[in-house]
């Protein structure tokens, strides 16, 4: 197509037109600025009306917003129509895997991933979502081996040093764990779940209180959390002696709705409050 030597364009006929060159084709610039009511018109239609355009980035917003708000199936069948024109999008292949994890496909959850890993190897959400999901088929020294391969991309992920000490503690190896969860408690201090595994790990390993400490340290955290309270609850009743905070923090979790802090004070000889 020659290009056009002034602001009046020729309409060509030899190639499909888009809508806005068919439509300037029929206005010259100063006829464009004498007609606004017109421009803005047809601005309307072409950003709301035509058909296609914004259509596959509604599908991959509305996949994820599915995806948050649980709504797996939808997210799931949205995903999918997205991937058919954007077969490389990282993004919707890890929500689409969450998608799947949450109807309980795990191992269609973990091809997804892997999908998404094809095209882009040193995706780190990606990487963090294969560890995730290697860990859910309990494959957990595959998963601390991707975990650490984010490490080794990204040294100050606070997530990857989590997830792999959690990783790390399932199979037995608390002291590697709790290096893990002492980094990532360095970079992430507002990580609640990250004391409660830490406290976790401690309590596994004798030191009850320190892993009193991590359980206050997530229950200041988020206060609205029932099983630190459960944890903290058991600590102090079964290993600290000290039945009276650990009868508090089971009062405190059965109001925030935890069964198992209801049943120990049943056992207790204690009514649970209503």
């Amino acid at each position: 197509m020659e290009e056009p030597t002034s602001w009046n364009i020729k309409l060509h006929w030899d190639y499909p037109a888009s809508p806005v060159e068919s439509f300037s084709s029929y206005l010259s610039w100063r006829e464009l600025m004498r007609n606004w009511g017109l421009v803005i018109t047809f601005l309307i239609w072409t950003i709301f009306l035509h058909p296609g355009i914004g259509s596959a980035e509604d599908l991959l917003t509305q996949g994820i917003a599915a995806q948050k708000a649980g709504k797996h199936q939808q997210a799931l069948e949205l995903l999918g129509k997205y991937l058919k024109d954007h077969p490389d999008s990282g993004a919707a292949r890890r929500y689409r895997a969450l998608a799947l994890s949450g109807l309980g496909r795990k191992t269609e959850a973990l091809a997804e991933i892997d999908q998404g890993l094809a095209t882009h190897p040193k995706d780190i959400p990606l990487l963090l979502a294969r560890g995730n999901a290697l860990a859910a088929l309990e494959r957990r020294p595959e998963a601390v081996a991707v975990f650490s391969q984010v490490l080794a991309l990204d040294p100050k992920n606070a997530e990857a040093y989590k997830e792999r000490g959690d990783n790390q503690a399932q199979e037995g190896r608390l002291e590697e764990a709790l290096k893990d969860f002492d980094q990532a408690a360095a970079l992430a201090p507002q990580d609640p779940w990250l004391f409660f595994k830490r406290g976790m790990a401690r309590f596994c390993l004798g030191q009850y209180r320190e892993a009193v400490g991590d359980f206050t340290a997530a229950i200041k955290l988020n206060p609205e959390g029932p099983l630190f309270y459960f944890a903290r609850g058991q600590v102090y009743l079964r290993h600290l002696n000290d039945q009276e905070k650990g009868v508090a923090d089971f009062r405190a979790g059965c109001r925030l709705g935890h069964p198992l802090c209801c049943q120990e004070l049943e056992k207790l000889g204690i009514r649970p409050e209503k």
